[in-house]
């Protein structure tokens, strides 16, 4: 069995297909058995399987656990 993706809270995402307001990159908000993304461009949220984002993910702009600075 495939090993889920490991996308977290604040990750931005590109998927395939483009939303009805020509924007194609989304921030992820929800994480879980659905996720929770909000189009950059328009604002516009939606509630979307995890299997139809692992289908259509075309990369990761910007991972939002890579950018967090170390704790000493």
């Amino acid at each position: 069995m495939k090993e889920p993706l490991k996308l977290s809270v604040g990750d931005q995402i590109r998927l395939k297909k483009p939303h009805p307001c020509g924007g194609t990159d989304w921030e992820v908000l929800r994480v879980g058995v659905d996720f929770r993304l909000q189009c950059l461009t328009c604002g516009h949220l939606i509630l979307i399987p995890r299997l139809k984002v692992e289908k259509s993910l075309k990369k990761v702009l910007k991972s939002a656990t890579l950018d967090l600075p170390e704790l000493v």
